[in-house]
């Protein structure tokens, strides 16, 4: 499987690529073709076309949306205004366009389920693991067990009229289990990095392979207890590469490359080939 990250805060020297605060990546297995995430505006679709790998776009088999923020699904009237999109199954969690607000913003997603499924997507959320492709898995809900971690609310959230604080229940991440272990790529992991490669770890045929690695936003911002357990826990659990991007500060990372775990620079622009 070949992963590009078509949209990160940061971008890869020489590939002439644009960055903004947001995630999205481009998974290619095969034939099949998966979007992991749109981004906030046209920036994944305009680094496609500068990548080479427009046409991909217009073959798409899923688009899989990590979770409602809209840093994540802001994209995606780009995507069906742009591209060709005949039935492609849009998978994600409950929850996934739920209204939310941070701090007096909207932050949710900007289009409905109904609006997906009006301009050519099949939406369907699910709380269970879905698998996308032979070795491709979507998480679904994530069981949240580790104390540490999705502790505090962003901001809130209001589903069937009621507004109450937002933990991002529909927070998910998918799995690549390879000829080497497994590969965890996330969102921002607002359900816990730990708590996802638990889950990653725990689905059947899982048990017991190795996690060679992991990409995508981790929500390590500060120093705290989060900070030094998740350090701790992916010492412990990965035995590759991490590629901490998007919801990472600087200060994170360092404390994950003096913990003498193996961090590589990630942005946008970059690709990897997962085996």
């Amino acid at each position: 499987m070949k992963l590009t990250l078509l949209t990160d805060n940061h971008t890869i020297i020489d590939r002439y690529c644009l960055g903004e605060p947001a995630l999205s990546i481009l998974l290619e297995e095969e034939g099949t073709n998966i979007l992991f995430d749109t981004g906030y505006s046209d920036v994944f679709l305009r680094n496609a076309e500068t990548l080479g790998l427009r046409d991909r776009l217009d073959r798409l088999s899923f688009v899989v949306l990590s979770h409602g923020h809209n840093d994540h699904t802001g994209g995606l009237p780009v995507l069906w205004n742009a591209c060709t999109l005949n039935g492609t199954r849009l998978i994600g969690c409950p929850g996934l366009f739920a209204q939310r607000e941070y701090e007096g913003l909207p932050v949710g997603s900007p289009v409905t389920e109904e609006d997906c499924s009006a301009h050519g997507l099949k939406p369907e959320l699910h709380e269970e693991p879905v698998s996308l492709t032979e070795h491709l898995t979507f998480l679904g809900a994530i069981p949240r067990v580790m104390p540490f971690e999705a502790s505090f609310p962003i901001g809130t959230v209001t589903e069937n009229g009621t507004q109450t604080e937002d933990y991002v229940r529909d927070d998910s991440a998918l799995v690549y289990r390879g000829e080497k272990g497994l590969f965890v790529i996330t969102g921002c992991s607002h359900s816990g990095i730990c708590n996802i490669i638990a889950r990653a770890k725990s689905l059947p045929g899982n048990e017991g392979l190795p996690v060679t690695g992991v990409i995508g936003g981790f929500h390590l911002m500060r120093n705290d207890r989060q900070l030094k357990e998740t350090v701790a826990y992916l010492k412990e659990n990965v035995t590759g590469t991490l590629w901490p991007c998007h919801c990472v500060s600087l200060y994170a990372k360092h404390c994950m490359i003096a913990a003498g775990l193996p961090v590589e620079e990630a942005g946008a622009g970059m690709s990897i080939d997962l085996y």
